[in-house]
């Protein structure tokens, strides 16, 4: 991804040996303090050695880690991988207000220092964990880090969804348009802020964005085809993320891919962590 860029340490950090950061090697689930905030988070699989790349996976909004257990347990074989919840969501603290994009990619980097230390990294991220994910590769730093493989909100779905469903929608799809403002707007566990952004360019980091393949969204009465068509059209735009990235359609998944196809989402992130440390991954 370009010039290594040294980092500050953080509240907490990784373990210090020898002068020299490196992950801490446990396993299974423990509280880490980042930023003044309990974080919970979860690892599994042998520690990383060499240049081999640890795996962090990101739920999307409203999971928590245990969403993700049967997907780290399969990547776990052969890799060092690890969750956690963010702020707002399964045992993590409550944030404080609002949050930003910023904010949660402090959290973020707090949980890289302990769990990677100074090991090149691979963020497999679903839904909004995939925008995440996205948003924080281009400024991430440390090298071999991006948004390896996941399916993730397009970078414009504020805009998407007022353009496709108007504001003189009736029934349930202006339940739906309210409800998805509302949390764009941080009525959501996490108090996450949601705008609309470019997509930025995060080098040449391989990245893997995964499709779901049966369109739900189209299900919804005389809205629903347009906002399948933004949303297609919106993860497109995010191979713009690197000269290395490619897009996948999983044909029998809807929204969680690594639930309805778990064999398509670990071929994405076992073929970005090959690459490392020039990685990244997306689960839609």
């Amino acid at each position: 991804m370009g010039p290594v860029r040294e980092r500050q340490r953080g509240e907490l950090g990784s373990v210090l040996r020898g002068g020299k950061r490196v992950a801490d090697p446990f396993v299974g689930t423990k509280k880490i303090k980042v930023a003044g905030k309990s974080v919970n988070v979860s690892c599994s699989g042998r520690p990383a050695k060499g240049r081999k790349p640890v795996i962090v996976l990101l739920a999307g909004m409203g999971d928590g880690l245990d969403k993700l257990a049967k997907l780290q347990k399969t990547l776990s074989k052969k890799n060092r991988v690890c969750s956690y919840d963010r702020l707002g969501e399964g045992a993590s603290d409550k944030p404080s207000g609002k949050q930003t994009f910023a904010g949660t990619g402090k959290i973020l980097t707090g949980v890289l220092d302990r769990v990677a230390g100074r090991q090149p990294v691979v963020l497999a991220g679903h839904s909004l964990g995939g925008l995440i994910a996205a948003r924080y590769a281009p400024r991430a730093p440390r090298p071999g880090q991006g948004p390896g493989a996941a399916g993730r909100h397009p970078s414009t779905m504020l805009r998407d969804v007022k353009k496709a469903i108007p504001a003189s929608a009736k029934g349930p799809a202006a339940e739906l348009r309210a409800q998805n403002l509302a949390v764009f707007q941080g009525q959501n566990p996490e108090m996450l802020v949601v705008p609309d952004g470019k997509v930025g360019y995060a080098g040449n980091i391989p990245v893997e964005v995964i499709k779901h393949g049966k369109p739900y969204l189209a299900a919804l009465p005389t809205y629903g085809p347009k906002l399948e068509r933004a949303w297609t059209a919106g993860q497109r735009k995010w191979l713009a993320l690197s000269r290395q990235s490619r897009l996948t359609v999983a044909k029998k998944s809807e929204h969680y891919i690594y639930v309805d196809q778990p064999e398509v989402a670990v071929k994405a992130i076992q073929t970005v962590a090959a690459k490392a440390p020039a990685t990244a991954a997306d689960l839609a």
